[in-house]
């Protein structure tokens, strides 16, 4: 009711309901990517508290990674099986209850516990949520769409943090989820009331096309089983292995080294929290201008020499890191040029799974891809805070991801130009 009456509002000012569809798919990206966030926040004041090392909490880390990595690859089953606003919604109610969890821990165990259903609920949602709602809603403009909403995945793990770490030194490390979870809770609740499936709900034709397409019946085919079936094709493919290999160092060097340990490695340099998590939200406005910029190159470049530049470039960054002063001109310049870097890759990953795998089976190969991705920061964000109890820095561990992310370029450059035989096919 809410939906059909809103997108009559709108189709009479000329504006297309998949656009409020965007709107509504990029504030749940924005709010779950910053739950997923907040143990960057949470780690020091709580590993303080307990007398915990930093190894016990950053494990945990790594279980919500990995929890996020089992499930993405799935999501899209969810999805077919029982629509978007449940699944949304679904996911947005688990994840206030882990974040809420976190505010009662006692035990390692029990952090543990709470950031493997944050992660799991994260994972229900992620990427495969914007590549479905740009499918569906969109026959023209694909490209923008998903590159705004990939861009808002990755700016809400980073715009959410000023405010939370504000309230962590203000009023202690407990009230630093508020912001989560409110924003959690309108996402579900606008999703409910607003949100629809398909175009044909609300009697409209996807953007750009001129029938309105009925929604498909319920597939008797197991999406799970062929999900599956198309990873078994792809591993005796070594592009497969490229592409998921880079990826995977694709979030061993963002969202699981960066994300997670940015702020600690500050605090280790006499950065407060607040300032460090200031400089992440620079990253994160820095970081939707570079995804955007990035999704229009590589419609016009060859994608393996963007993927080489952005992985070599990363790399130096991070390597610079360590051996720079932490004052505010370099811990601008390293947000700025991270930010720029920090998920340009997803364009021309996606861009290359189509042009190597074919358009109907792209999807599932880069959400077997984006699976890697998130083992990749389960990875660094688990070994970041081992290394840093072990070698009493964090300069190790930075220096190192920094310099498996060079290795990430030489790798992408390996890969044959599939452009020729795609447009033949064409």
């Amino acid at each position: 009711m809410f939906a059909a009456t809103a997108a009559t509002w709108f189709a009479r000012r000329g504006i297309h309901y998949g656009w409020v569809m965007v709107a509504l798919t990029f504030l749940v990206s924005v709010c779950t990517s910053a739950a997923v966030s907040l143990p960057g926040v949470l780690i020091v004041p709580m590993t303080e508290e307990f007398g915990w090392g930093r190894g016990a909490v950053a494990g945990a880390m790594g279980v919500m990674f990995c929890l996020f990595a089992v499930m993405a690859p799935f999501a899209g089953a969810l999805m077919i099986r029982h629509g978007l606003r449940r699944v949304v919604s679904t996911a947005a109610i688990i994840a206030v209850i882990a974040v809420i969890g976190l505010t009662q821990v006692a035990t390692p165990w029990q952090v543990w516990a709470c950031l493997a259903l944050l992660g799991g609920a994260a994972g229900m949602v992620a990427l495969v949520l914007s590549a479905t709602v740009a499918n569906r809603w969109f026959v023209e403009r694909r490209g923008l769409v998903m590159g705004l909403l990939t861009a808002a995945f990755a700016a809400g793990q980073l715009t959410f943090l000023p405010a939370a770490a504000a309230l962590a030194a203000s009023h202690g490390w407990r009230m630093a989820i508020l912001p989560a979870i409110i924003g959690l809770a309108i996402c579900a609740t606008l999703y409910l009331l607003f949100a629809r499936d398909w175009p044909a709900q609300v009697g409209l034709a996807p953007y750009g096309a001129k029938a309105i397409v009925p929604p498909p019946a319920a597939s008797a085919n197991n999406v799970v089983s062929l999900s599956l079936s198309v990873l078994g094709e792809s591993l005796r493919n070594r592009v497969f292995w490229i592409l998921a290999g880079t990826f995977f160092i694709c979030g061993l060097s963002s969202t699981g080294i960066v994300n997670q340990h940015f702020i600690p490695f500050c605090g280790d340099m006499g950065v407060s929290a607040v300032v460090a998590a200031s400089f992440l939200a620079m990253m994160g406005v820095f970081n939707f201008i570079g995804t955007v910029c990035s999704g229009w190159l590589s419609d016009r470049f060859d994608n393996r020499i963007l993927l080489a530049w952005y992985y070599g470039l990363r790399g130096l960054a991070l390597i610079w890191l360590p051996f720079s002063s932490f004052d505010m001109l370099s811990l601008t310049l390293f947000a700025v040029f991270f930010g720029l870097d920090y998920v340009a890759t997803v364009p021309p990953t996606v861009k290359l799974a189509a042009l190597h795998f074919g358009p109907e089976k792209a999807a599932i190969v880069f959400g077997w891809a984006f699976a890697a991705h998130q083992l990749g920061s389960a990875v660094s964000a688990a070994m970041g805070g081992v290394w840093r109890d072990v070698a009493g820095s964090y300069g190790p561990a930075f220096i190192t991801v920094g310099m498996i992310s060079v290795s990430a370029a030489l790798a992408v450059l390996t890969l044959h130009d599939a452009r020729g035989r795609a447009v033949r096919a064409a």
